[in-house]
């Protein structure tokens, strides 16, 4: 196992224990959706967001917890999503990270409401930033509030809510989606809580407005690509490789960056947007703390599951 790997390993099993720690226990009359909450969010995954906030944070001189709750929420505003992705009303999918959906072993509606609870809660764990930083700490108690905003902008109409609604309308509709309705929808869909994670370490690590503005469009190159990379698992990859069904695409009549550019184009793109996302962590990795983050978007954006 390479140094990567192992490094890897280890910061996963560190968020882990952060989400943890942030995750309601199960009692009290509303136990079933608490544990539907907590069956979601604890399934695995690659921490993908998390870890990109809190590298970009260390990346940028960033010490202390401030930046735990919002790795907490950023993983549930994503899990919540995944939850209503799911759905038989939207992809209706049986699998997710190798284990059965959430309204498959819970139930439709209880599914529903897991995926609404988890978003509330998201951002009452946000929230408790404010708690983590002295409250004479007039800048600090700002960037907290600016980090809540773009969290619920980036997961909004503005940004992956929007970006589900134009994915849903047309499938709904059957519509040819062109290349640009389909950017517009990975930016949004995929991209937004990406951006979302990277602006807010590098938020709270008193980056300034340049750098911010920098690491958006670094995450909206790693969504992208991480998007693209998506599709054409769902061509080549198999059940047991990415832990979910294979060609739910085809299955769904969905248009994607393949089907409407070839794979030949999308493997190509995404060597250019990870290459560009890298040139894009250069700029304001003034000192030279950003190889890990590097790697992690290397292989993300590049992995076979």
């Amino acid at each position: 196992m390479s140094d990567f790997q192992t490094d890897l390993l280890a910061k996963v099993d560190e968020i882990e224990k952060i989400i943890k720690e942030y995750l309601p226990k199960e009692d009290g009359f509303q136990k079933t959706v608490i544990e539907a909450m907590n069956y979601s969010i604890l399934s695995g995954g690659k921490r993908l967001r998390p870890m990109l906030m809190w590298e970009t944070y260390k990346m940028l001189g960033g010490t202390g917890d401030v930046i735990k709750p919002f790795m907490a929420a950023i993983e549930m505003i994503h899990t919540y999503s995944l939850i209503h992705d799911d759905l038989p009303c939207m992809d209706n999918d049986e699998y997710r990270r190798g284990r059965k959906t959430t309204h498959v072993v819970y139930g439709e509606a209880m599914a529903v409401l897991a995926g609404d609870a988890l978003l509330n809660f998201a951002f009452e764990t946000a929230t408790k930033a404010f708690g983590l930083v002295d409250e004479k700490d007039a800048v600090m108690l700002t960037r907290v509030a600016k980090a809540i905003r773009i969290l619920g902008m980036k997961a909004g109409i503005y940004g992956m809510v929007g970006g589900q609604c134009v994915d849903v309308e047309a499938e709904k509709e059957e519509l040819d989606i062109s290349g640009d309705m389909l950017m517009y929808i990975h930016k949004n869909k995929t991209a937004a809580l990406i951006e979302a994670s990277m602006m807010i370490g590098a938020l709270l690590a008193g980056a300034d407005g340049t750098s911010v503005k920098n690491l958006e469009k670094c995450a909206e190159n790693v969504g992208i690509a991480f998007q693209i990379q998506d599709d054409i698992l769902d061509v080549i990859g198999t059940l047991e490789e990415l832990g979910k069904p294979i060609g739910s695409d085809a299955k769904n009549n969905k248009k994607t960056y393949v089907t409407i550019f070839g794979m030949d184009r999308a493997e190509r793109d995404v060597t250019t947007l990870s290459e560009e996302a890298i040139s894009n962590i250069e700029s304001v990795d003034k000192n030279n703390k950003g190889e890990f983050l590097k790697q992690l978007i290397i292989s993300l954006i590049h992995r076979t599951r």
